[in-house]
């Protein structure tokens, strides 16, 4: 990073900070270390994808499968680490306060609106149905907003997410095998 030229500006690259710089070199390590296959990876991945990041997790869970890993492990580790970012989510939807939904994460008031006549018609159980790509973050992170019991949370967040990963484990091995 610190090789890089620009002849218009004197011989350094005037245009980043010491900060971009920082940035960049843990962006690229994470980047690096996340494409590396194993189990530290895979629940560090599910982990994210199971926030408000558009992110997924399938594709690493596959890799391993394919490669050769542990099904009931790996399944287990992206299972556990999906369900911890749901978690992270919900404790947001419970403290993060209005500034953190409506600023930083960008939830309008009729978007939260919304979601929470979901949860009126179609009850807490919806939640089952958190490992969805697009609605199943915002489930997870309304359900602290409208203080859903942590029990029943975790109960049908945990039991959604360890089915979308057996079935494609499921699948994975079959088509492999």
């Amino acid at each position: 990073m610190n090789g890089l030229k620009n002849t218009g500006t004197g011989g350094h690259c005037s245009g980043l900070s010491h900060f971009d710089n920082q940035f960049l070199t843990y962006t690229v390590m994470l980047h690096d270390w996340l494409n590396q296959p194993g189990y530290p990876s895979l629940f560090f991945m599910s982990f994210l994808a199971s926030t408000l990041l558009p992110l997924g997790s399938e594709w690493l869970l596959v890799t391993m499968l394919v490669g050769g890993y542990d099904p009931l492990s790996t399944v287990a580790t992206a299972t556990v680490g999906n369900y911890m970012g749901a978690v992270a989510t919900y404790l947001i939807g419970i403290w993060g306060g209005s500034w953190l939904i409506e600023k930083v994460l960008r939830v309008s008031p009729e978007q939260q609106e919304r979601a929470r006549n979901y949860y009126r018609h179609y009850g807490a159980f919806s939640l089952f149905f958190s490992w969805l790509p697009i609605v199943g973050d915002p489930l997870c992170l309304v359900s602290g907003m409208l203080r859903i019991n942590f029990a029943l949370f975790t109960l049908l967040v945990a039991s959604g997410k360890l089915a979308r990963y057996a079935v494609t484990a499921w699948i994975t091995l079959a088509a492999a095998g």
